[in-house]
């Protein structure tokens, strides 16, 4: 991931950030939008529009300025921060994560230092002065994945909490404390003493709690979003320590509270236009060499060999076929992290400054390689169908074991406030016959210890499918309540797929998607703005039929 510049003080970087809007930056975000939706029409993600559009702008003559590098800096900071908000530290400790990332790391290491050696005494160019230590140097840089594609493109998917979603977000965060480590080391930075008191934190974290249930629901949580994550990362600068760190620990401390996803919502605008700036600077880094651009193109092989380590990996460690082939993918790429390993060791005299172009460029087209994988994820799962599940180990992670649908009439996908609220009330009707299935493994849980009936699965992919066992056809209705209107659609199409003539109620937010789904056979659609409205009228019904009923209305 992207290195932070360090924070001095709040004031100061304000000072410098308003100092540096220069007139031209209105127009690179038109042009970053323009190519954005350009890439969106040809089903890619924004980002590589992004992307582009920095090499578009750096062929025209823009460069760097203060003014993007800031706002790029925050983008990173808010999207660090946000991530712990959504981690769970009991995670990181399972050995599918830090196993997974540990020995990945080591094997792409090993694969790669030879690699690079090779080639050097091959005499191709860029790699000809390569020894041993720069070798490692690079091989260390190639071995992260980009923590900014893997959580756009999983937000994308809305496969954040999905149980391949956390493991690669786990993944990440163990390859950035790696980083950290690397950093501290090659700089030859010891923390202060005084970074022993940031084991306040910990007990600390229950006055973050108070302040941010104090801040309500609106502008003040977004506020306080930024205050902490800006904070976390200057108060752990001061003492030596990345501030990169900062931010992510001071989410993960939020990341009990019962307002965390709320604040996360509040900051997801505000993050995604900053990081587009991010993909800005990337493409403005310039236009590589012809050496150089064979170096990157050269990298791009060890490409298919990380994919398949990622797979045989996390198949070692009991996930599912599917949900390793998609995790691998979403980590199939380098790292802007790369990047900065590369300039601290540039800066150490470790590495000449032509690697960083080299690495850059190696990132970018990684990027461009991996959208369309990601993108068609489930067509390569299906081509390969077979290979991978040899693969597959005959053990299962617990919530991930089959699923019998046995003795059960109702069956209900999201098990949020909507499908919590309809299971409540069905449970009368359905004498218990009530089967509910969410994709968050902390949702689950609750449900579970309130008395409900919730397995972990996601119905919008196919492995959730081949986990259903007997009793399909004693289902009499389905609800489909996630909170993704394409999830609902992928469910509904998994549905079809299987079989599945029964009728089925869904949620919708905007009418365009309440329109799509019943043009997709849906019997009932609810939505939630409009039902909304409904159910205070209904409540306003009551209240004057009680306290003061109309004249003749009885």
């Amino acid at each position: 991931m992207s290195g932070i510049a360090p924070v001095e003080t709040l004031q100061e970087a304000c000072v410098d950030f308003l100092s540096a809007i220069d007139y031209r930056e209105p127009t690179w975000i038109v042009i970053a939008l323009v190519c954005g939706l350009l890439f969106k029409q040809i089903r890619l993600p924004p980002m590589v529009g992004f992307l582009a559009a920095g090499f578009v702008l750096h062929l025209f003559g823009a460069e760097n300025d203060v003014f993007l590098t800031n706002v790029a800096n925050l983008g990173v900071t808010l999207l660090l921060f946000t991530i712990g908000l959504k981690l769970q530290i009991r995670t990181l400790i399972r050995p599918e994560i830090w196993a997974t990332a540990g020995l990945n790391m080591i094997g792409m290491i090993a694969l790669t230092v030879p690699l690079l050696l090779i080639l050097g005494v091959a005499g191709i160019q860029m790699f000809a002065d390569l020894d041993m230590s720069s070798a490692l140097i690079v091989a260390f840089a190639l071995s992260f994945s980009s923590t900014v594609f893997a959580v756009k493109t999983l937000e994308d998917r809305g496969s954040m909490v999905s149980r391949y979603g956390r493991v690669a977000i786990g993944i990440l965060v163990m390859q950035d404390v790696a980083a950290v480590i690397f950093l501290a080391a090659s700089a030859g930075k010891i923390p202060s003493i005084w970074a022993v008191g940031l084991l306040a934190l910990i007990p600390g974290r229950h006055l973050l709690g108070y302040i941010l249930a104090q801040c309500g629901h609106r502008e003040l949580i977004a506020v306080y979003g930024f205050t902490i994550a800006l904070g976390g990362a200057a108060v752990f600068e001061a003492v030596g320590l990345k501030g990169d760190l900062g931010a992510l620990i001071m989410g993960v401390l939020l990341a009990q509270h019962q307002q965390a996803s709320e604040l996360a919502k509040q900051l997801l605008g505000f993050k995604d236009v900053f990081l587009v700036c991010f993909f800005l600077t990337i493409g403005l880094t310039g236009i590589p060499s012809l050496e150089a651009t064979v170096a990157a193109v050269i990298l791009l092989v060890l490409l298919p060999l990380k994919a398949g380590l990622f797979v045989w990996l996390m198949t070692r460690f009991r996930l599912r076929a599917r949900a390793s082939t998609l995790g691998s993918l979403v980590l199939t790429n380098y790292s802007e992290f790369g990047l900065i390993v590369a300039a601290v060791a540039f800066s150490s005299g470790w590495l000449v400054q032509e690697w960083i172009v080299v690495l850059a460029l190696a990132m970018s087209i990684s990027f461009l390689i991996s959208s369309p994988l990601n993108v068609s994820a489930d067509s390569l799962y299906a081509r390969y169908h077979s290979l991978l599940k040899s693969m597959e180990s005959k053990q299962r992670l617990p919530g991930d074991e089959d699923i019998h649908l046995s003795g059960n009439r109702i069956l209900i996908f999201g098990m949020g406030r909507v499908g919590k609220a309809a299971y409540d009330d069905m449970q009368t009707h359905a004498g218990g016959q009530i089967l509910g299935v969410d994709l968050d493994e902390s949702e689950v849980a609750r449900n579970v210890e309130a008395g409900r009936n919730v397995v972990l699965g996601d119905g919008t992919h196919p492995e959730f499918w081949s986990r259903i066992g007997q009793g399909s056809e004693e289902i009499e209705i389905i609800l489909l309540a996630m909170p993704y209107h394409f999830a609902n659609m992928s469910a509904l199409d998994r549905l079809r797929d299987r079989g599945y003539t029964g009728p089925i109620v869904a949620t919708a937010l905007y009418p365009d998607q309440e329109e799509e789904l019943r043009q997709h056979g849906i019997s009932q659609v609810f939505n939630l703005y409009a039902e909304a409205g409904v159910g205070a009228a209904s409540h306003m019904r009551q209240v004057m039929d009680l306290d003061d009923p109309p004249a003749g209305s009885r």
